[in-house]
């Protein structure tokens, strides 16, 4: 069975090929035409797929050494995301499954990102509490089976990914802010500034970024902060502090939520989950707690076409197809 995946959400384009369950090419392209603007710009975000679209699918069914008339089966994220940028691929991926008479199958972003950690050799076991943390998103997930899903926690204002945006764009360092402050921050001291660990009320699983993000801002103000004149070492230790402040919140509710469920594996998914710093705390706290820690390859982090040929592999397996009337759905919630 091969499947063609294709990913336009947001900023990324890419397409990937999958023969039962296993990946023959992944090919991904990042937009840089919004790292001037310090975040992701709609309309430019579709032109950009409209240009890349084609190109990057033939480049991964050449890369795969597959020809169009050998695919099983399209899969296209449908959503959540934007709406311009989830068009693009949805409205390519139908054409092409109706041009090859093949079955299309629409693919909840969300579910794409949870199934990244069965890409590899080593899978999960169900059930799972799997952490999804990126720049749109930040949930809790006790993951029963393939498209069963218990919903935990969530953030109730920024994501994890969009405070780091936020807060990089204060410091003046750049875009895309995760890697960027993540690079400031190996050479920071993570104790130098003591920012809130926003927990929420005692048992709550959801997140709250907002206000972190917020106290970074007063601290600048505070401390006179000038892009023009700021310290190296200076700029280093705020980010190591701000970093160390959500990889705290992150880290400790994915092991409560472990604990609550009565689980032995965990899995964090998305953007945020190649954060270095992340990766050691919970590879730390995983062996603490005795659990099995399972996170995607880099490049399966991010926004990826491999998450959504697994995720189309999946469902046709079991034997779920989408309409060609499938339309996009910019706040497409995952399905419980």
């Amino acid at each position: 069975m091969i499947i063609l995946g294709i990913e336009t959400s947001c900023d990324e384009t890419s397409a990937a090929v999958l023969q039962d369950g296993r990946l023959l090419s992944n090919i991904t392209v990042v937009q840089y035409v919004h790292t001037k603007y310090g975040g992701v710009v709609p309309e430019l975000a579709s032109r950009a797929h409209q240009k890349l679209i084609v190109p990057i699918v033939q480049e991964a069914l050449t890369k795969a050494h597959i020809e169009r008339n050998e695919i099983d089966a399209v899969a296209a994220v449908h959503g959540p995301g934007l709406a311009g940028a989830l068009l693009v691929g949805l409205s390519f991926g139908k054409a092409l499954a109706m041009a090859l008479n093949v079955p299309f199958i629409g693919v909840n972003h969300m579910e794409a990102h949870i199934l990244s950690n069965f890409i590899g050799d080593r899978k999960p076991k169900f059930p799972y509490v799997n952490l999804t943390v990126s720049g749109g998103h930040t949930q809790l997930v006790l993951v029963k089976d393939f498209f069963s899903f218990q919903l935990l926690g969530e953030t109730v204002d920024d994501a994890a990914g969009e405070a780091f945006d936020k807060v990089a764009k204060m410091l003046g360092i750049g875009y895309p802010g995760g890697p960027l402050i993540g690079k400031h921050a190996s050479g920071g001291n993570p104790h130098a500034v003591e920012f809130p660990r926003p927990y929420l009320e005692k048992g709550s699983m959801n997140f709250s970024f907002s206000g972190l993000k917020t106290s970074v801002l007063y601290y600048l103000r505070k401390s006179g902060f000038d892009k023009a004149k700021a310290d190296g070492k200076w700029i280093a230790d705020v980010c190591a502090s701000f970093q160390a402040a959500v990889v705290d919140v992150l880290a400790e509710k994915l092991i409560s939520a472990a604990k609550t469920c009565g689980v032995g594996d965990i899995a964090v998914v998305g953007g945020v989950s190649a954060n270095a710093a992340l990766r050691r705390r919970l590879e730390s706290e995983a062996q603490r707690y005795r659990l099995n820690l399972f996170l995607p390859e880099f490049e399966f982090c991010t926004d990826n076409g491999a998450m959504v040929a697994m995720a189309g592999y999946e469902k046709m397996k079991q034997g779920i197809r989408s309409s060609l009337e499938l339309t996009a759905e910019p706040n497409l919630q995952l399905a419980s």
